[in-house]
């Protein structure tokens, strides 16, 4: 059920790479941001999407990511809702990103 839902970390690096044009979000708190992020992401904590949905649905497609992937699935499924169709969440998070993609990036 959440397969078309979510991204793999390899299928986002290999997007990046060829300099598709998507918008990256990361649903973490500041503090969280702060820490680590993929280069070119938006901060948007979670409890502001509502406010910026306006944006997001501008977007064709949106990468959402969090921590491990749990509320960043869950935002993609409420874009989804929302009529943003091309909403997707990154499958484990920057974690996961962290360990199989970036290990420049520091892990929390």
């Amino acid at each position: 059920m959440t397969g078309d839902l979510q991204i793999e970390p390899r299928e986002l690096k290999e997007r990046l790479g060829r300099g598709e044009r998507f918008l990256v979000v990361d649903v973490r708190e500041p503090w969280e941001h702060q820490i680590c992020h993929i280069e070119g992401a938006r901060l948007i904590p979670l409890g502001s999407l509502r406010g910026e949905l306006a944006l997001l649905e501008e977007a064709e497609d949106v990468v959402l990511y969090c921590h491990h992937g749990i509320r960043s699935l869950d935002a993609a499924a409420w874009l989804r809702g929302q009529g943003v169709e091309g909403a997707r969440s990154l499958a484990g998070g920057i974690e996961r990103w962290a360990t199989e993609i970036d290990s420049s990036v520091p892990r929390y």
